[in-house]
């Protein structure tokens, strides 16, 4: 969710998970007959990896995100580690009303927002503003952040 990871990208993650843990229902059964011994191995595998994944990406944005506010001179840097605050955190950078948290909660509105949110923080670091909508990119968005945090 951030990558800080992008709403969607997050929302991707969660249905993936979903997806995975329903179909591992087989392995939850008291029936053992139904053979499920590699499907189970297999649905396993897979969500030891997107756990790993999500992790890594949740640690890598956290670290970009608190390097930003570090390198802005933002107050409460820290923020960057908790998930819902961390919002205030990138508003505050980008310099903009605290109340805007509301409307990324607003669907499809929210997307819109982060896309102004990261422009403004892009220009806080003095990078163009157009890297705020790579955000939107799948794949650039995890780069975007790295870029602003420790590209000088």
């Amino acid at each position: 969710m951030k990558a800080r990871f992008s709403l969607l990208s997050l929302l991707g993650s969660g249905i993936a998970l979903i997806a995975v843990l329903m179909s591992a229902s087989g392995v939850f059964a008291q029936d053992s007959n139904t053979g499920a011994g590699p499907f189970a191995a297999l649905t396993g595998v897979m969500l030891l990896f997107f756990v790993v994944f999500g992790l890594a990406a949740y640690v890598y944005a956290s670290l970009a995100v608190q390097t930003i506010a570090k390198k802005t001179g933002t107050a409460n840097d820290w923020l960057a580690w908790i998930p819902i605050a961390n919002l205030f955190l990138m508003l505050s950078v980008a310099k903009k009303p605290m109340w805007w948290f509301i409307l990324f909660l607003i669907p499809l509105v929210g997307v819109v927002m982060m896309i102004i949110v990261w422009m403004a923080v892009a220009e806080a670091r003095g990078k163009p503003n157009w890297w705020g909508i790579l955000m939107i990119v799948p794949l650039v968005n995890f780069v975007v952040p790295g870029y602003l945090a420790w590209a000088d």
